[in-house]
């Protein structure tokens, strides 16, 4: 009866027979067709694929038993290269110090750090009265709660004022809906505190009250702000409610501790209320409201507002206005706009105010002097192709901060940097127990012309003494949305790619803001088709400057990044031996369309809102699943995660089908689904690891190397 019940439940699903017997004769699974007619704008759009849309909460048996067998034909595809899968996995985890611990940072009269322990998943978190940690006390241990979970994620860790109350949200399905719950430090134990879809979080300064946001159970939209009185037992008092389907809403304080700030934010404006620390139940008040096309933020430091803004200032500057009357007309210059300096943000200590800038795609830190008023100076940088950042300084009292820094070539390192002296010292690089001589290994950055003219720079990491002559394999990756930076940082796992030939490279591609905001807006809204086209020409460029060529060429990108490679692929496949397309969003009509999906609203002023015929026009002309048509098709990984609200599982699954449906050649298509994680993949060390080992695995063999 049990076997009956399967031959029928394949039957159902529409996999043929010889599907069935995927790991003897390596046939994928044929999807089902049942056809969905969309008319809109004029258009009648056929979905062939669309029942793979589980509406019932991920629990359709026959949509499961479908992906279920999709991953037994990846796995039978893949099985003669585990040998491969588990080399790369060994050297990967030779490279990781398993027994390790944090810097500890300084907060209030303690030091807090996290510790990992060879064959645990998960982080334990600590603090201790002194630096050296001897004294330590566990606040969290991960490895305790994650018992009994597929994925369990923290986040959120915010310690009172006083030190007493922790305040943490946990995630257990990888769906990234947090529960939010309070431990009294003091004892030890859990206060009768849990609250439901939590996200921002912060407390009053004499942890009475705990302030959050709380997204919408559909949608996923933060869009309410509490605040919680503990102990009282009275009803949280919902404080902000935000209306505007486009805008989320978060909460946070200043680095003086003095001033609550509420956010609501959208892909192309902001409004900011603020509401003194010392009054948390006070009213609210908004510096300057919210306009299209106004971007700015706020912190407070002596005294005074300072905003971060693109007022007439394209990247951005800072401007100061008083406590009394913040609104626009009372700004002034703090820092001014610098059309070739993009300010990335600002962060305010005692004497001291410490301003994140981007030029000519380089990250810098810059240090002002407030006390003394000598001229600001960057931190210096050892390489010409680098990424640095500030860590996280909670104290405001100090003439320290932390920042760190990292190369292609140079792990991960911790830095200290005296804002008096204008010295740094190294306090942690990331060990490598296995070895790694940097010299090894060449990084550069070089310069792609793309079609309209413009240079795209492109980072690569080779071995010292490649041959550019056309024949190394290449992995190429990519992401080009949001304004997000993709930065040229050290990755130990990428060294097994490196160490047998490959080159890694990353495509800085307009979407992204690596040269500054004009980079980010030439890649969005209808002039989107640029990050694509960048992309596509970068590839070109490197294959005709002898670093790769086709058959060589392997690419990779994830979410907005997947919706590069299926829009990629179908503009100039013939480029590409292989793609791996990692939680893609790739169906993006279907999805833009639906409000009901998370994040759907708030995208509609980064990609364009399909509803209207000029939105709809331009993005279904590059619309990845819809665009798939009779042509030769790279051999493709694709990759999902069964629990992911950021992009739903199905539109990997559907586009896998229809690329299978449409392909002229002879290539392989494998979808692959994680069926207890979300957006990011495994939650647990060991298991992303092991994911990570798979992808490069088939990237490896793709080009031909399989030892």
């Amino acid at each position: 009866m049990k076997a009956l019940l399967c031959a029928m439940t394949a039957l159902a699903i529409g996999i043929s027979s010889g599907a069935a017997l995927a790991q003897t004769d390596m046939k994928p699974p044929v999807a089902k067709k049942v056809p969905k007619v969309l008319k809109i704008h004029g258009y009648e759009i056929t979905d062939n694929y669309a029942w793979m849309r589980d509406r019932n909460q991920k629990k359709d048996p026959e949509i499961i038993k479908y992906l279920e067998a999709e991953n037994a034909y990846t796995d039978a595809h893949m099985n003669k290269h585990q040998p491969l899968v588990d080399t790369l996995y060994k050297e990967m985890m030779g490279r990781i110090k398993q027994d390790d611990t944090s810097v500890p940072y300084k907060l209030g009269d303690y030091w807090y750090f996290t510790k990992t322990e060879e064959g645990k998943q998960y982080p334990t978190y600590l603090r201790s009265k002194t630096q050296d940690g001897k004294d330590a006390e566990v606040l969290l241990d991960q490895n305790e709660m994650a018992k009994g979970y597929e994925y369990f994620a923290i986040r959120g860790f915010e310690v009172s004022d006083d030190g007493n109350l922790l305040a943490f949200s946990t995630d257990t399905t990888g769906y990234r809906q947090y529960t939010l719950q309070v431990k009294d430090l003091r004892t030890g134990e859990l206060l009768p505190v849990k609250i439901e879809r939590a996200t921002s979080t912060e407390w009053s300064p004499d942890g009475k009250y705990l302030f959050y946001g709380q997204e919408d159970a559909e949608t996923k939209r933060s869009d309410k702000i509490f605040r919680h009185e503990l102990g009282s037992g009275k009803p949280d008092v919902l404080i902000y409610e935000e209306k505007d389907v486009l805008f989320t809403v978060g909460i946070g304080r200043s680095a003086d501790k003095k001033m609550f700030f509420m956010v609501s934010g959208a892909a192309t404006m902001n409004e900011v209320r603020y509401l003194s620390a010392d009054d948390p139940t006070g009213e609210w008040k908004v510096i300057t409201p919210r306009r299209e096309g106004h971007e700015y933020s706020a912190t407070f430091d002596k005294g005074e507002f300072f905003i971060y803004t693109n007022k007439d200032a394209e990247n951005f500057k800072v401007v100061k206005a008083p406590l009394n009357d913040p609104s626009e007309k009372n700004w002034q210059d703090f820092i001014p706009h610098n059309p070739a300096i993009k300010i990335d943000g600002i962060n305010f200590f005692k004497d001291f105010a410490v301003v994140s800038e981007l030029e000519n795609g380089l990250e810098y830190i810059r240090v002002m002097d407030q006390k003394t008023r000598r001229a600001s100076a960057r931190i210096k940088t050892p390489e010409s192709v680098y990424t640095m950042g500030l860590s996280f300084n909670p104290e405001y009292d100090t003439d320290i901060i932390r920042y760190g820094y990292s190369s292609m070539v140079t792990p991960a390192s911790t830095f200290e940097y005296d804002m008096k002296t204008r010295n740094s010292k190294l306090l942690k690089q990331q060990e490598i127990p296995s070895g790694h001589d940097k010299s090894k290994y060449e990084t550069k950055r070089v310069w792609a012309t793309a079609r309209d003219g413009v240079k795209v720079p492109v980072s690569i990491l080779m071995k010292k003494g490649t041959k550019l002559d056309g024949k190394a394999p290449m992995l190429l990756y990519a992401y080009g949305s949001y304004g997000y930076s993709t930065m040229p940082s050290f990755s130990t796992a990428r060294l097994s790619l490196v160490d047998r030939g490959m080159i890694y490279a990353i495509a800085h591609i307009r979407g992204g803001s690596e040269l500054g905001e004009k980079w980010r807006q030439d890649g969005r809204m209808f002039k989107k088709k640029n990050t694509f086209n960048d992309f596509v020409d970068s590839a070109k460029w490197l294959i005709a400057n002898k670093y790769t060529n086709n058959d060589r060429l392997v690419i990779q990108g994830g979410s907005a990044g997947g919706l590069l490679m299926g829009a990629v692929s179908n503009q100039l496949p013939e480029t590409f031996k292989a793609a791996i397309v990692q939680v893609p969003f790739v169906d993006i009509m279907n999805t833009m369309l639906d409000d009901t999906l998370p994040l759907t609203t708030g995208e509609w002023i980064e990609w364009g809102n399909p509803n209207e015929k000029e939105a709809w026009d331009y993005m279904f002309s590059y619309s990845p699943y819809d665009q798939i048509k009779a042509q030769p098709y790279p051999n493709m990984l694709i990759e999902v995660s069964l629990n992911d609200s950021q992009v739903p599982y199905w539109e990997g699954a559907k586009y896998a089908a229809k690329i299978r449906e449409y392909k002229t050649n002879d290539s392989v298509t494998l979808l692959k689904t994680n069926m207890g994680a979300g957006h990011g993949g495994s939650s647990g060390r060991y298991d992303r690891l092991k994911e990570i080992a798979f992808d490069y695995a088939y990237a490896l063999t793709q080009v031909g190397i399989t030892k």
